[in-house]
């Protein structure tokens, strides 16, 4: 194997052509990150410039060529969805031993391994629910709060502990007017709600999430011997979405590494859009002071948008610090018309005025599943779902109960299970799929009306077009295997329907056609937003948003909520106005 203390090319000329044919669909800029495989390494990829693609390739490289032993690799990212796709790349590329996790799953599967041996005893359970929580220890301190404020204070349970700080810092900071007290409490109501939750937590025995981090920390840093065991395990370690660490994960991976310098992290400042949770872009941003002999590479080319959604983009980018001016990567580039923006009476007109440019576009040949309308708060969705409901385009609203454990989609799994143990693999595996399938439901056309039984056979469906897409041989006992890894790691099929998410929700996703909806003052920037930094926080939300569209993007602002969003001034002639009445 490689040493890995060689540079970078000492290390490509070490493996010799082994890996060539790994970066040989790689870009200039692609490639020299994908050969910087050893030292600190910093990656800033704006939207749609191939991040994921570039950093797998970067670690299959490295195992390909010796530098890398794959059981010592830690590919570390923020969400199940993110890891999974992480895993799925690296499996294709012949990194099956590659880990590929979230930070909470790498520190509990630490910590569950480990705390037997230095707690005693079998690990407190996961609470499943801050809120439950939340609610009894304000209901110990006679504090009447509902739903929404419940919400509030979770998320500064939350806060508090990834941002490290005591009871103490944290009253600090609310007398200070740097964090705002949640729920309308005052800041010593605050303070003694959340001093509460965590008794009602002692009280249960449980842990949330949080606290699997700061023990995982705590463990590292008191047991030397845990520390050498987690550290001769993982040696070299990729952070994706680096501009959304928190101190506390920080911390976490300074004691992962201790005094080694193999880390490589990847993200975009101008996509830090989770500051109200703790996450900070300073440590990517910072990164070279950290380490000073760092290489930073910037990848600016961007395959996903047009050239005229690229221009918006970059034209709201100028506002932005750090953020990376993209390119039009590809050539060719399709011809389309400039963004659009649409004005609407109120939010209801806006929903019916989208709902219908879905429509015609869905019978122009666009697929639903390629169409996705952006929302700021859930609030917005109501009158979305109404209107697509009318106008009888199929929708699903993202962040609603998981694919697989619909009742629909848990009874069809459970069906093809069943018909592997019969032994009903005889035929074709559409059509045995579809035989399964058919006695839960399902038929070759969907129902003509939208509501809870459409949505169903939606799910139905994409179980079959799974079924249809699969490579040629493979076994009814593999297909259902297949769903069940997917079920394990929350790798959702595509259903055929158009996307209501939140803009948070749409980070690391994209679409063909993409709306933008409710850009107005107390909307984006929402009402909350009063802070400098709260206000570009906002504007980095919108550049999420915005570069989610490959071919298409539509804005719009419902007059009744307010003035337009201050942003689209910033977006000057590369929007041209929609005509309003065209969608009535």
């Amino acid at each position: 194997m490689a040493d890995p203390s060689t540079s970078s090319s000492e290390a490509v000329n070490a493996g010799g052509s082994e890996g060539v044919s790994l970066l040989a669909d790689l870009n200039p800029q692609q490639r020299e990150a994908a050969l910087s495989v050893v030292g600190p390494v910093c990656i800033l990829a704006g939207p749609g410039t191939g991040k994921t693609h570039t950093i797998t390739r970067r670690i299959a490289y490295g195992v390909r060529t010796g530098v890398y032993t794959p059981e010592r690799v830690l590919a570390l990212t923020f969400t199940n969805r993110a890891a999974g796709e992480l895993r799925g790349r690296l499996a294709k590329l012949g990194a099956h031993a590659v880990q590929a996790r979230t930070f909470h799953a790498a520190a509990l599967r630490q910590l569950g391994y480990f705390w037997p041996h230095v707690v005693g005893g079998e690990m407190p359970q996961i609470s499943g629910s801050k809120s439950k929580v939340v609610a009894e220890a304000a209901e110990r301190l006679k504090l009447r709060v509902g739903p929404t404020e419940v919400r509030d204070i979770a998320e500064d349970v939350e806060w508090r502990k990834i941002s490290e700080l005591t009871y103490e810092q944290y009253a600090a900071a609310l007398n200070a007017g740097e964090r705002t007290p949640p729920a309308r409490l005052s800041p010593e109501q605050a303070v003694d709600v959340i001093r509460a939750y965590e008794q009602v937590k002692d009280d249960r025995r449980v842990i949330d999430f949080e606290d699997i981090l700061l023990a995982t920390a705590g463990m590292l840093e008191s047991e030397p011997w845990v520390t050498q065991q987690v550290r001769e395990q993982y040696r070299f370690f990729v952070v994706d979405e680096f501009q959304d660490i928190s101190p506390l994960q920080h911390k976490l991976l300074s004691l992962w590494l201790g005094q080694r310098r193999d880390l490589c992290v990847v993200g975009d400042p101008a996509q830090t859009i989770y500051s109200f949770t703790g996450a900070t872009n300073r440590y990517l941003t910072d990164f070279s002071h950290e380490y000073p002999d760092a290489r930073t590479v910037k990848i600016e080319g961007s395959y996903r948008s047009t050239t005229s959604i690229i221009a918006v983009a970059n034209s709201l980018a100028k506002q932005i610090p750090h953020a990376l001016q993209l390119e039009r990567a590809a050539e060719n580039d399709v011809k389309t018309s400039l963004p659009e923006l649409f004005e609407y009476p109120d939010e209801f007109s806006e929903a019916q005025g989208i709902a219908q440019r879905a429509a015609d576009a869905i019978s122009a040949g666009e697929q639903p599943a390629e169409i996705a309308v952006l929302i700021r708060t859930n609030a917005q969705a109501a009158a979305l779902e109404q209107a697509f409901q009318n106008a009888q385009v199929p929708y699903r609203v993202a962040g609603g109960q998981p694919f697989f454990k619909r009742p629909e989609v848990r009874a069809a799994v459970a069906g093809l299970r069943a018909a592997v143990v019969a032994e009903q693999d005889s035929g074709p595996l559409f059509k045995t799929v579809s035989d399964v399938l058919r006695g839960r439901g399902w038929t070759v056309s969907p129902p003509r009306e939208a509501g809870p039984a459409r949505d169903a056979w939606g799910a139905l469906d994409a179980i079959m077009r799974l079924a249809d897409a699969a490579a040629p041989g493979t076994t009814l006992e593999q297909f259902t295997n297949d769903l069940v890894n997917r079920a394990k790691h929350q790798h959702e099929p595509e259903v055929a329907a158009v996307t209501i998410s939140t803009m948070h929700g749409a980070k690391g996703l994209e679409w063909d056609r993409v709306f933008v909806t409710g850009l107005a003052e107390g909307r984006m920037p929402i009402a909350q937003a009063v802070t400098a930094e709260n206000i570009h926080e906002e504007r980095r939300l919108l550049y999420v948003a915005l570069t989610r569209a490959r071919r298409h993007l539509q804005l719009s602002y419902p007059r009744a909520i307010g003035a337009p969003s201050r942003y689209l001034a910033e977006l000057g002639n590369r929007i041209q106005r929609g005509n309003f009445a065209a969608t009535r």
